[in-house]
């Protein structure tokens, strides 16, 4: 009877459902700590550096095994990729919570390296099998489910932990990797579990190769502005309202909270404005609301909640639109996956570096208006890598 109602479920949705539920497993499991880092604290005895490096892992995990995790989409193809993926959170999960200092640094290394690879494989899955006219609605999902992942474990794991301890609470996030495990291998059958490396790209020696070069460094350029100033008002806004206007912790945190939850509308309006403006457009727009944060919290930070807002739309827009912009720029899925590695692998490495450097400016300064002029000028990069790069991709009706 499971089969023949599975038989009707037209494969699309299953693929989108897929993705949707493999986008929670892509930042959940990491941003789980937050909630609970006091308790590790106290019980394993970590040092603020310690706690530091635990926080800062993951995204040094993007920044350095993306040329692996290219390369072992193209070696073994993009569905044993994601299935890598799963099965890595689930162990990097169960390593986290087994023991003692030692397993929680090497469960959170298994973590990033298996999402980085996820990171590189989903962009791919979308372009060889969703309709140009709908790649971009998939990948709006995809990026709004990260973000639905971030929310839903931050909100679900201090509760937890309250009840069962800090270990179950993290150990539970190795429940969506479970149910993505599902729905994945119901998707794709043995395909999901048989390697088939990705065809290389074809030589190509016309006049259009030296420009897809410089539309990557564009491209590259777009995505390390964003994922500066992502990390790096992600890690600071909170101590920064506090700071400027004496809000309590909690207070404060419903400026970050805002940030991260309007990155779906970002997400899922990106496709949908693309269909009636040009990427370009798309693009500056939302540049222009990523620059009311800094100029904003600068000049009138009493309407914090008003520039967390436009600042939650252009983050989750922005990383939307640079993933649409691969998969449509892209040749083939060997030059996507050989392009998504460049942009997000460089990108990561400035967003892995933005939390210590605008803490750094601040301790110098005693003062917010260093850190926010330095996102400023990220936001800046943003605009200008995108403006140069995004009037390249094709329009799509």
């Amino acid at each position: 009877m499971t089969a023949n109602i599975l038989s009707r479920v037209p494969r699309g949705w299953l693929l989108l459902a897929a993705i949707g539920l493999i986008a929670l497993n892509m930042r959940g499991p990491l941003v789980a700590v937050a909630p609970v880092v006091g308790l590790m604290q106290a019980e394993l005895g970590f040092s603020p550096v310690e706690l530091g490096f635990l926080t800062g892992i993951p995204v040094l995990c993007f920044a350095l095994a993306a040329p692996l995790a290219s390369l072992a989409g193209r070696k073994m193809g993009a569905e044993v990729a994601i299935t890598l993926t799963l099965l890595g959170v689930l162990l990097g999960v169960i390593v986290r919570s087994a023991g003692g200092g030692g397993l929680v640094m090497v469960g959170t290394v298994i973590l990033g390296i298996a999402i980085t690879v996820g990171n590189i494989a989903v962009p791919l899955i979308i372009r060889r099998d969703f309709a140009p006219a709908r790649q971009g609605t998939a990948m709006g999902i995809y990026t709004a489910a990260l973000n639905v992942g971030s929310f839903v474990t931050s909100v679900v794991t201090a509760p937890l932990a309250e009840l069962l301890g800090w270990r179950p609470a993290l150990a539970a996030c190795g429940l969506f990797a479970l149910a993505a495990s599902l729905v994945w291998v119901l998707a794709f059958g043995s395909r999901a579990l048989r390697p088939e490396a990705v065809p290389g790209s074809k030589p190509d020696r016309t006049a259009t190769k030296p420009a897809s070069r410089w539309i990557t460094v564009g491209l590259t350029a777009g995505f390390a502005g964003q994922a500066f100033s992502y990390y790096g008002v992600t890690a600071w806004l909170p101590s920064l309202l506090a700071d400027e206007l004496g809000m309590t912790p909690a207070a404060a945190g419903a400026g970050s909270s805002l940030f991260q939850i309007l990155a779906i509308a970002g997400s899922l309006g990106v496709p949908f404005a693309a269909r009636f403006a040009s990427t370009t457009t798309v693009g500056l727009t939302l540049g222009l609301l990523w620059l009311t944060v800094p100029v904003g919290l600068l000049l009138a930070p009493e309407l914090w909640w008003l520039w967390s807002s436009f600042g939650g739309v252009a983050q989750g827009g922005g990383i939307t639109l640079i993933f649409i912009a691969i998969i449509r720029l892209a040749r083939d899925q060997a030059s996507a996956g050989r392009m998504s590695a460049v942009v997000q692998g460089a990108g990561y490495c400035f967003g892995a570096l933005a939390p210590t450097l605008l803490g750094y400016v601040h301790g110098v300064s005693d003062s917010w208006a260093g850190p926010l002029l330095m996102v400023l000028g990220s936001v800046g990069v943003f605009i200008l890598g995108t403006a140069l790069s995004l009037r390249h991709v094709p329009k799509v009706h």
